[in-house]
């Protein structure tokens, strides 16, 4: 099994979806493949935004190494699972990656009882934003044990 964490540039609500994932399935024995990519070109080769760090040390989660991607054709191989922040990072991600099999890409919200989860690079609520990806993954956490690792 394999996690893509989707959003925008891949340098805030992704990556720190997949440092808490990372952290969550380290902690819970699971070997599932955590990976973050974007739905644009802008941030590429750029680490984790600085607040969005400062987010994760906050609440004690390890900062992993990262530099911003596009989402590719790769990303789509067996098992994969992409996990978009917002529907409009799903509908750019269709656009990219039009090979996208039904029920492959959805938005993490939906493992959280909520919908889209805002950018805080607008909102510039990091801890806000961080909070609602923790209760997201947990639920995503929830669902794969559930499912005997399958989400």
């Amino acid at each position: 099994m394999r996690l893509l964490f989707i959003c925008h540039g891949n340098i805030c609500r992704s990556p720190m979806a997949q440092c808490v994932m990372s952290d969550l399935a380290r902690k819970a024995g699971l070997g599932i493949g955590i990976d973050s990519a974007a739905v644009s070109r802008e941030e590429e080769g750029n680490p984790i935004y600085p607040p969005a760090q400062e987010a994760l040390r906050r609440r004690g989660i390890p900062i992993l190494p990262h530099r911003a991607r596009l989402a590719r054709a790769a990303d789509l191989g067996d098992g994969a699972l992409l996990l978009a922040m917002d529907r409009s990072n799903l509908r750019r991600l269709a656009a990219l990656l039009p090979g996208i099999a039904p029920g492959q890409a959805r938005l993490l919200g939906e493992y959280g009882g909520r919908g889209e989860i805002d950018d805080p690079w607008y909102t510039r609520d990091f801890d806000g934003c961080l909070a609602e990806i923790i209760a997201c993954c947990e639920g995503l956490l929830r669902e794969i044990r559930a499912r005997g690792g399958e989400p």
